[in-house]
């Protein structure tokens, strides 16, 4: 039984997959192509992460296809009804990349809470000229701990932003429509731990009140979440993180924001036109840039393997 895994799979995944017979083809199929090549070597299982689109092209005319696995946790690049209506299994590791995505937001928030991603590009371009004029120009840093960050999102990557966020010492406040509390266990290294139970609020509140705001949805199906209208409900010298998808937020009302003074900083891993985001944006001195890395961990790739083999084996009944 063949597995086309698209967009790469982790080791530890081709392993298991291996050892319970299926054959992993780790090619990359270039979308125009993929059915073609799905027909041709009769792919009963498509694994793919962000970059292979999943559309009802692909699930018509690939009758060999019983699972369609996505690495991670948003499945907005899969027509997963359609599959799911033509009786395809659809399956995600949604739990797999939590820690290492909201570890990142973090990286983010140091990292702009202290211009790191301003002071890396000029450091080793004017560092042994203009060494007193970048300390000085960087000396207005702000530290976490006492601030209230905004988690908008409560799922699991939203929840494992708020663990690490108490353990900082932040005031954590979040908005989820969908969750109307979250209880945090924060765990300590000697088994102690403590819960915590947070009680989502609406939007504005949560856009008025937060110092930091990190953004953890599905990708918009029209409009933004966070416009221009929403920045202005913003605290003065906010900051604003979204590693969830890219067109959550307005871009051009984010420059805007930043040029004004009324957000202090941004930390982006995903964007509107990936791959090609727009150079005004990636140009930008105040904001944090990573390429849609959230899952990108040897850990977070590890599970994700793991946890897509170990579904497979179970729907196919390999033991």
């Amino acid at each position: 039984m063949k597995v086309l895994a698209n967009d790469g799979l982790d080791q530890s995944g081709i392993d298991a997959l291996t050892e319970k017979g299926f054959e992993v083809i780790t090619t990359k199929v270039p979308q125009e192509f993929l059915v073609e090549y799905i027909n041709e070597h009769k792919i009963r299982t498509l694994l793919v992460r962000s970059a292979t689109q999943v559309r009802k092209d692909i699930i018509d005319n690939c009758p060999s296809l019983d699972i369609i696995g996505r690495g991670g946790v948003g499945m907005d690049n899969i027509d997963v009804d359609y599959a799911r209506e033509k009786g395809i299994h659809v399956i995600n590791t949604p739990s797999a990349s939590s820690e290492s995505v909201a570890e990142l937001v973090f990286a983010h928030l140091f990292s702009g809470a202290r211009f790191l991603q301003d002071s890396n590009r000029k450091m080793p371009l004017v560092g042994d000229t203009e060494f007193a004029a970048l300390k000085k120009a960087y000396t207005a840093g702000i530290e976490l701990r006492g601030k209230t960050i905004g988690i908008v999102g409560m799922g699991r990557i939203g929840q494992e932003v708020a663990r690490i966020a108490l353990g900082l010492g932040m005031r954590v406040i979040a908005a989820d429509n969908n969750v109307g509390r979250a209880s945090i266990k924060v765990k300590f290294y000697n088994n102690q731990f403590i819960n915590v139970d947070i009680e989502t609020e609406p939007l504005h509140d949560v856009l008025k009140h937060s110092d930091f705001i990190t953004l953890h949805v599905p990708a918009q199906k029209e409009g933004y979440m966070i416009g221009k209208n929403e920045f202005e409900m913003m605290k003065d010298g906010v900051a604003v993180v979204n590693c969830s998808r890219g067109g959550v937020i307005d871009e051009a009302a984010l420059i805007e924001a930043l040029d004004s003074g009324k957000v202090k900083f941004a930390g982006l891993d995903v964007f509107i036109n990936e791959p090609t985001p727009s150079k005004e944006i990636l140009n930008h001195p105040k904001i944090s840039l990573t390429p849609h890395t959230g899952a990108s961990t040897l850990e977070a790739q590890d599970r994700i393997g793991l946890s897509l083999a170990e579904q497979i084996s179970s729907i196919l009944q390999i033991h």
